[in-house]
């Protein structure tokens, strides 16, 4: 009775033992990794890899004597050396790569970890499940460590200044602050599908972004004449450069496709930019169409 009894308090020991971890795994399944969870992730980096990334250079401006030993606000860019900054510009654009290289290959592993974690919880009994717990358990820390580094690369991250950006030669005894380089981003700009349409023998072009930026800036609309196929016609494009979140193209010809792409105007801090939008229209025949 009494080996009875101590082996019916090791079972239920056990399936306590059981029920507490399965339950843990369950809590990080429904949570860190919820389809929901890594959905809303994998979302925002589709989005993070369409975005434009731009060199950031704080200070922005420094206080310099000229030749006469007066003071004068300047411009930061107009002291740095521009092979240094093209240099800055070339591992910005490295780091950028690098990281949606990261993100893309993070995602695919907290899936695969997602899987892995269900199929002990669906598929395991009591006895090897627990057999399996210190597998489990480094497994689970791992997924949390990948999710931890999933977040932080989400935002743009410094960049290291290995060489002198500024001469002294230029600074005439000023002392310059530490400057600092880092990397931000612009949302990419989406054609409107509501708002854009083509008339007989113009369109009107509407775009937007996905955080609603209320200032504008200058953007470029390209478009171009889709032909046929034939060897004989040669299609035709033009360039507009644009500071509004709209635009009407005049002189198409009527009943033939444009395909228009919207993209932001090129900057000397632009590093990385890789998705446009585009979108074809086909222009009426006659106007009462």
């Amino acid at each position: 009775q009494s080996t009875v009894h101590s082996e019916e308090q090791d079972d239920n020991a056990s399936w306590e033992r059981y029920l507490e971890r399965r339950s843990l795994v369950l809590q990080f399944l429904h949570s860190d990794l919820s389809l929901h969870h890594l959905q809303h992730h994998q979302n925002k980096v589709e989005l993070l890899k369409k975005c434009y990334f731009y060199l950031e250079i704080e200070p922005k401006h420094v206080n310099v004597r000229d030749q006469n030993h007066v003071m004068h606000r300047t411009d930061i860019l107009q002291l740095i050396d521009p092979y240094q900054f093209q240099r800055m510009k070339k591992v910005g654009k490295n780091q950028t790569e690098i990281q949606l290289s990261l993100l893309t290959e993070l995602l695919e592993q907290l899936e695969r970890g997602r899987e892995e974690l269900s199929y002990y919880i669906e598929t395991c009994d009591m006895v090897t499940f627990l057999s399996q717990w210190d597998s489990i358990m480094q497994r689970l820390s791992k997924l949390s460590k990948f999710m931890e580094t999933l977040l932080s690369l989400q935002v743009p991250g410094k960049l290291y200044v290995k060489h002198r950006l500024v001469s002294h030669a230029d600074l005439r005894g000023t002392r310059l602050p530490n400057i600092r380089l880092s990397l931000c981003t612009k949302m990419p700009l989406i054609f409107d599908r509501k708002e854009s349409f083509a008339h007989k023998d113009w369109a009107k072009l509407k775009w937007f972004t996905e955080n609603e930026e209320s200032h504008l800036e200058q953007c470029e609309l390209r478009f171009k004449l889709l032909t046929n196929g034939s060897q004989t016609e040669v299609g035709y494009g033009r360039i507009q450069e644009v500071t509004s979140n709209t635009c009407v193209v005049q002189d198409l010809e009527p009943g033939r496709s444009y395909e228009f792409t919207i993209r932001r105007s090129d900057t000397h801090t632009l590093v990385f930019k890789k998705w446009h939008d585009s979108i074809i229209l086909k222009t009426k025949t006659n106007t009462v169409e």
